[in-house]
C-alpha cells in the first residue's frame, strides 16, 4: 500500500509540475514575449525554444504515468488520458513543429509581413492553432489524470 501511495504521490507531483509549467508558458511567457520583445519574430523564436522542453517533458511525464499504471491498478480513464498526453506532446513536437519550421523557412522573413490572404501565412496560422490545440489537449489530459490520482489517493489514504 505504501508503495502504491508513493507512486501516486510522485505522479501527482510530476503532473502538477508539468501542468503548472504548461499554464505558465501559455499564459505568462508567450504573451510577455510578444508584448516585450521588439519583434514578433524574436518573440516567436523565444517561445519556439521553450516549447520543445515543454513537449518532451510532457512525453516523459505521460510515459511515467503509463508505467505507473502497469505497476499498480489503474482505471482505463487514467491510462487513456496518459496516452492522450503523450500523443498530443509527440504530435506537437514531431509533426507540427517541423512543419511550422518549413513554413517559416519558405516565408524567409517575418510571418506578419505577409498579406493575411497569403497561403503561407494561412498555413502558418493553421499549424500554430494545431500546436496550441495539442498543448491544450495535453494539459486537459494531465488535469484529468491529476484529478483522478488525487481522488484515488484521498479515497485510499489511511
Amino acid at each position: 500500500m505504501a508503495r502504491v501511495l508513493t507512486s501516486a504521490l510522485l505522479g501527482i507531483a510530476l503532473l502538477a509540475a508539468w501542468l503548472g509549467a504548461a499554464c505558465f508558458v501559455a499564459s505568462v511567457v508567450a504573451p510577455a514575449a510578444f508584448d516585450v520583445l521588439p519583434t514578433r519574430t524574436l518573440a516567436g523564436a523565444l517561445v519556439g525554444r521553450v516549447l520543445p522542453v515543454l513537449f518532451w517533458s510532457g512525453v516523459i511525464v505521460g510515459v511515467l504515468v503509463l508505467w505507473m499504471g502497469w505497476r499498480m491498478p489503474f482505471p482505463e480513464s487514467r491510462t487513456a488520458a496518459a496516452f492522450v498526453l503523450v500523443a498530443a506532446c509527440l504530435t506537437a513536437q514531431l509533426v507540427i513543429a517541423p512543419r511550422i519550421e518549413r513554413v517559416r523557412a519558405a516565408i524567409g522573413g517575418p510571418v506578419d509581413a505577409l498579406d493575411p490572404s497569403n497561403p503561407l501565412r494561412q498555413s502558418f496560422g493553421r499549424l500554430h492553432g494545431l500546436s496550441v490545440a495539442c498543448l491544450g489537449a495535453g494539459g486537459l489530459a494531465a488535469l484529468v489524470i491529476l484529478v483522478l490520482l488525487i481522488r484515488a489517493t484521498t479515497r485510499n489514504a489511511p
